[in-house]
């Protein structure tokens, strides 16, 4: 993921005394803070996050609207549903699970109590952590979501960490520095939460300046944690940054950005940075997690698409790269396809047909327009779609600039290797591991025929993917939507080679030792997944989710499901149901 703000020493001089006492006041206030959260019994946070949950709520259309408008979309705009779901939603779906979990401990119960537990490939413990509600097995049938622990952790392991540092409230981590995303509304808020609930520490955040116009709504919907003095936010562009980075009482650094960001900050820049590199002497003497995006592959496993498997699963895959104008770390952007699969011509023909048709939107990302340029200038020959480009790579084509920037931007390759089922799916596998930049997410598309065909070879093929998030037949968006899974990096990245990130956030459920969380989906929307014509995938009622960007009622439907999650209203979500039978 892309940041406009990369934080260096030389630009603290840029401030004024009175912007260093504002900055120093509000960590000190944090401070203070602290001690007010580490006196909180657990049913007393429950209470503050229901506080908390109330305010979202109400600023819900405010947020979601703002949002669209910062980002070009009007009122009228076909995909403005997407800052519904990718704002006040996830926000509330993420406060709702917390709860749960603070709720069970604090009647002394276990989060992973009535939840299912089982093995996963490799001797890995698996907890089935989507759906455990009801009405998230009605509105989101055909999904589930697992989190896979890492080799080695037990069941009973897995229980007796559940909770993190909940399990010790009045154990205070001091003060986080939270440095938030530019380009999904729902982040900040997203990582303040997770440092305030799986460790212990109140929270700095300073907003990107992309999204300073939602600092009134985030402390209007935020405002129980701002008054007990939780939370401050803050704006600045990079000269805050660097100054909060430096400073000497926050205890915990934790940036979602780019890793270009992420360098600048743990060993600063130019000549200085090489020669702290080679001593191994950081600039940053406290703690950082981070999550900073990657290339992501999109595996297409050769298998009998209908013509209508085609265009649906051309569509998801135009999804995967196009929604928010493909200004996300988990953007699809690399299709791996079989040059020996009988359909791969078909396949290509419907993707470019989809990626084309897909509404046109603003690309309004900071650098995304020279991101852009350079793939253009790397692929002379790619197809430009309105204003996006599809590149695809020919045998002697030099695909390493597909393979290693993340564009952050629409543009979406395509690239082939050899081989039919289980070896077309190794080599895939492996050509996603070692040829593609990043860890964070990784997409297969599979017919339910096919798959059962492989059988557990099949399964030793997730296991054998090394990213921290994995989509079957979805889109590894889910997983980051979706708050009792986990969001960072395969586990493994350091402050030397830091890749997609180090750590991981959302979690709901406070599980420890997290490898990664694999989503697994319809292949077939309704009423093509019905039994009879499914073949044995996952039934769902959704015709088409309201997040494809084809989807015809979409922004209706994810506007409708975030009323719905924030008031419960029967009416408006049978209003929203009939909606969603219209994608």
């Amino acid at each position: 993921m892309t940041s406009a703000t990369t934080p260096t020493g030389s630009m603290t001089s840029d401030l004024g005394d009175g912007d260093r006492a504002r900055l120093d006041e509000a960590i000190g206030e944090l401070q203070v803070g602290g001690r007010t959260w580490a006196a909180l019994t657990l049913a007393q946070r429950v209470t503050l996050l229901h506080g908390v949950r109330t305010g979202v709520a109400a600023a819900a259309e405010d947020w979601a609207r703002t949002a669209a408008a910062s980002k070009g979309l009007d009122a009228r705009h076909p995909l403005r549903g997407e800052e519904w779901l990718s704002g006040p939603y996830s926000v509330l779906g993420a406060l709702d699970a917390y709860i749960e979990t603070l709720s069970r401990l604090a009647r002394g119960t276990n989060p992973l109590d009535g939840v299912r537990v089982d093995r996963a490939p490799g001797g890995r413990t698996r907890v089935h952590a989507f759906p455990l509600t009801g009405i998230d097995r009605l509105l989101l049938s055909g999904y589930t979501g697992e989190v896979w622990l890492k080799p080695g952790t037990t069941p009973n392991r897995a229980r007796a960490a559940a909770g993190l540092a909940q399990r010790t409230p009045s154990e205070s981590a001091g003060v986080a520095l939270v440095l938030g995303a530019g380009n999904i509304t729902s982040i900040p808020v997203l990582d303040v939460l997770y440092e305030l609930l799986a460790h212990n520490r109140v929270a700095l955040l300073k907003v990107n300046p992309t999204q300073d116009a939602l600092v009134p709504i985030y402390k209007r919907a935020l405002a129980p944690l701002i008054g007990l003095g939780l939370l401050r936010i803050v704006r600045g562009g990079p000269s805050v940054g660097a100054y909060l980075t430096e400073h000497p009482d926050p205890a915990h650094v934790h940036i979602t950005g780019s890793a270009a960001t992420f360098d600048a900050i743990v060993w600063g820049t130019g000549t200085d940075a090489a020669e702290r590199r080679r001593a191994h002497t950081p600039r940053l003497q406290k703690p950082i997690t981070a999550e900073l995006g990657g290339v992501s592959p999109i595996i297409i496993v050769p298998g009998e698409w209908t013509d209508a498997d085609l265009a649906y699963q051309a569509e998801h895959v135009a999804t995967m790269r196009l929604q928010n104008s493909g200004h996300n770390c988990i953007a699809g952007q690399v299709v791996i396809l079989s040059s020996d699969w009988a359909q791969a011509d078909d396949f290509r023909a419907a993707l470019r047909r989809a990626y084309a048709n897909a509404p046109e939107r603003p690309t309004w990302y900071p650098g995304a327009a020279s991101r852009m340029d350079l793939a253009a200038d790397s692929y002379p020959d790619a197809l430009v779609l309105g204003d996006r480009l599809l590149v695809e790579i020919a045998e002697d084509d030099d695909a390493t600039a597909l393979q290693g920037t993340e564009y952050f931007a629409p543009v979406l390759g395509v690239v082939s290797v050899p081989g039919t089922g289980q070896e077309f799916l190794d080599t895939a596998v492996a050509y996603a591991n070692e040829q593609l930049q990043g860890t964070l997410g990784a997409n297969l598309l599979i017919d339910p025929a096919t798959e059962k065909k492989l059988g557990a070879g099949f399964d030793r093929s997730v296991a054998a993917l090394h990213y921290g998030s994995i989509a079957i037949n979805g889109w590894t968006a889910f997983g980051f939507i979706t708050p009792t899974l986990t969001w960072g990096a395969f586990p493994g990245s350091t402050i030397d080679d830091v890749g997609s990130g180090i750590g991981v956030v959302h979690n709901a459920l406070l599980l420890d030792d997290v490898e990664r969380s694999v989503v697994r989906g319809p292949f077939r929307p309704f009423p093509r997944s019905l039994p009879i014509a499914n073949g044995g995938g996952h039934l769902t009622i959704l015709p088409k989710p309201p997040w494809f960007v084809s989807s015809r009622s979409g922004a209706t439907v994810s506007e409708g499901l975030t009323r719905f999650r924030a008031d419960g209203g029967v009416l408006g979500l049978l209003k929203t149901l009939t909606a969603a039978l219209r994608a």
